[in-house]
């Protein structure tokens, strides 16, 4: 099993990787499922084309089914935490770092003008909120809680809450603490 995908199965569940653990909750809970298929996807490499394929089109099933436009090509770190697994959009130009929660309807998308052309980069051990938008090529630093309905346009510091629209920035140091759980 892939190291990655132990770490993102321990954060998901807060339980070590055991097989039967694992397939208990692959058959149970469809953000388990939908994460291992994205791991999947990034671990085949094309000469199994036709393994890709059948993997492939799985992956659209689980995309369609709960909105969640999550492409195998976007770099995410170990430890992806998706809490609430509905309406979840990410441009393909991001990067997500490790121990990442994301929750119900959150966009994380492009400007595509601008000084903020591009897309967001966003560091590690970050909480995006139910609602939450992230748009324009900005840095979200370490240690972010990015708030419910919060519209963020805008470089983020680390040790930071962010709330709002326009978005206001709070430095906190341990932000996301009793947010983010069972980093690793």
């Amino acid at each position: 099993m892939n190291e990655c995908l132990k770490k993102d199965y321990y954060r998901m569940t807060g339980k070590e990787y055991s097989i039967c653990r694992f397939v208990f909750s692959y058959l149970t809970e469809h953000r388990v499922r939908f994460v291992y298929t994205y791991r999947k996807l990034q671990r085949i490499n094309n000469k199994r084309l036709l393994s890709k394929t059948v993997w492939f089109v799985y992956h659209r099933h689980l995309k369609t089914k709960y909105g969640l436009e999550i492409n195998p090509s976007i770099e995410i770190g170990s430890g992806l935490q998706i809490s609430h697994p509905y309406n979840i959009t990410i441009n393909n130009g991001a990067k997500l770092g490790k121990n990442i929660n994301l929750s119900k309807g959150v966009s994380i998308g492009q400007e595509n003008r601008g000084k903020r052309q591009g897309a967001p980069t966003i560091g590690n051990q970050v909480y995006i909120g139910i609602n939450a938008t992230i748009v324009g090529k900005i840095t979200i630093g370490d240690d972010v809680l990015v708030a419910p309905n919060s519209y963020v346009n805008c470089d983020v510091p680390s040790h930071s809450i962010v709330i709002g629209n326009p978005c206001k920035i709070i430095h906190r140091d341990n932000a996301t603490e009793g947010y983010v759980n069972f980093l690793v």
